[in-house]
């Protein structure tokens, strides 16, 4: 067997989505569990469509969820340059070498042209494709459109009445008839190579094993395997992954879902979560469980456990795989994870005592990590307590409770859990108060809220000073 090497070869044409970290994610895995190579190689043919900076952008989010590569841009390897503007030469000379032999021709048929022969086409129900025209012309014609400058492209030949028959790990064996492939544009009038050109070309030189990629693509194998065989070359081993879907089982959408990475990244969801998540897209073990670390997933992947059928984006799973993330990390790493969030916020975080001892108890009761500050905020500033609330505080037990506990707690210094248990035990048994009447008001003159931590956790994270201060400050002289 050749050892495997896979590519992820995106477009920079904007912001990298679910379906694309997917594709990169099951090549990394693949690798790994094979002990192979992960190519990144930047598909940037379409000029007209790049997106200034893309590239560098999609290659740091991935690298934020723990994805790198072993050749690439920035990396180097043997198959170098990997942006294909920068490979200009090698496609004009397959370019050339399927023009010489009769696989590929050129068509100067103008964009008015090929629109009103795919209308003619469509009015007629007729497969839409290019009709051959340019076939025709002799080499004498076409010699004096060239001599001339004439805008032109080049197509490759698809064959007449060619049964393709091709392996696909997923898939099986798969059939499709050549009547149903178009004439593929190979070169466009700009020079740049389509994907179907430079993609097979650097597949062949940077002994890419095997091709994974979106079922999108299954179409356009039989014109990828017309394109080996007119260059002599080996084809590659096929893997055509599944549509993701959305919950009503429609193809997921750029334009109707949020698909974009980074916006998961920023909303707070952990790469945990995020790479787990993908990774069962379309893919299971022979286990009954679904969390896993990226280690376990290298370890186990394999293609043969690929499912045909589409792969539902059921973000509930996403938001309770990302809480299970967020309870059992080390703390430390959730805090480290949601500094920014607090920062931006513009929360003080300097004591860092109090707050892994607030994210420690935020992260129980939260999904995604900007909760964790919201949560947060209680132990950090004052809120305006209603109206309703004022009341509730202003009642003759609450005001007993406030100032029982004003006169206990600087004698109990300094405080920890089992001394704030006590207190609540002694403050019942001296004013008769428990229950609803003795933690409202404790917990709104403390956290500006009836509802929140137990009170060990409260005290602890506020510090003694700062608890019997907020205490103090809702007690009637």
């Amino acid at each position: 067997m050749k050892p495997v090497r896979v590519r992820f070869a995106p477009s920079p044409t904007g912001y990298l989505h679910i379906g694309g970290l997917r594709t990169a994610l099951y090549d990394f895995l693949f690798a790994r569990s094979m002990n192979g190579k992960c190519i990144l190689r930047i598909e940037d043919t379409d000029q007209s469509r790049e997106v200034a900076g893309a590239a560098e952008n999609l290659i740091e989010t991935l690298h934020k969820l723990g994805i790198d590569f072993d050749e690439g841009p920035g990396i180097g390897g043997e198959f170098q340059p990997y942006t294909q503007s920068q490979r200009l030469s090698i496609y004009h000379k397959h370019a050339e070498q399927l023009l010489d032999s009769g696989n590929a021709y050129h068509c100067f048929c103008s964009p008015e042209t090929l629109t009103a022969m795919r209308e003619e086409q469509q009015a007629n129900a007729q497969f839409v494709k290019y009709d051959r025209r340019c076939l025709s012309l002799s080499k004498e014609e076409i010699a004096k459109k060239l001599a001339e400058g004439q805008r032109h492209v080049i197509r490759l030949k698809m064959p007449e009445n060619r049964l393709f028959s091709f392996d696909d790990i997923v898939r099986d064996k798969v059939e499709m008839d050549s009547a149903q492939s178009d004439d593929q544009v190979l070169v466009k009038s700009d020079g740049f190579p389509t994907y179907h050109l430079a993609a097979v070309v650097d597949d062949h030189y940077m002994q890419i094993s095997h091709v994974i990629r979106g079922e999108e693509w299954l179409s356009s194998t039989p014109k990828h395997l017309w394109l080996y065989e007119c260059l002599g070359w080996e084809a590659p081993i096929w893997v055509h992954l599944p549509l993701i879907l959305s919950t009503d089982r429609s193809k997921l959408s750029k334009r109707m879902n949020d698909v974009s990475v980074e916006s998961y990244i920023t909303k707070g969801y952990l790469k945990e979560a995020l790479l787990n998540f993908v990774a069962l897209l379309g893919w299971h073990t022979s286990e009954d469980r679904e969390l896993y670390s990226l280690e376990e997933m290298c370890s186990a992947f394999s293609l043969d456990r690929v499912n045909k059928s589409g792969a539902i984006f059921d973000l509930t799973k996403l938001d309770w795989m990302n809480g299970h993330y967020m309870r059992n990390l080390p703390v430390e790493t959730i805090a480290e994870r949601c500094e920014p969030y607090f920062i931006s916020s513009g929360l003080d975080i300097s004591d860092s005592h109090k707050y892994l001892r607030c994210v420690d108890v935020a992260r129980e009761r939260c999904t995604l990590l900007p909760e964790i500050v919201e949560y947060s905020k209680m132990f950090y500033l004052s809120a305006d307590l209603s109206a309703e609330d004022i009341e509730t505080l202003a009642l003759p037990d609450s005001q007993k409770v406030l100032s029982w506990f004003a006169g206990e707690l600087p004698k109990a210094m300094p405080l920890d859990a089992d001394k704030i248990h006590d207190l609540t035990k002694q403050c019942t048994s001296s004013t008769g108060i428990k229950g609803k009447g003795l933690y409202t008001p404790l917990r709104l003159a403390l956290i500006s809220q009836a509802h929140g931590p137990d009170l060990p956790n409260t005290f602890a994270i506020l510090g003694d000073t700062e608890a019997i201060s907020r205490i103090n400050r809702y007690i009637i002289q």
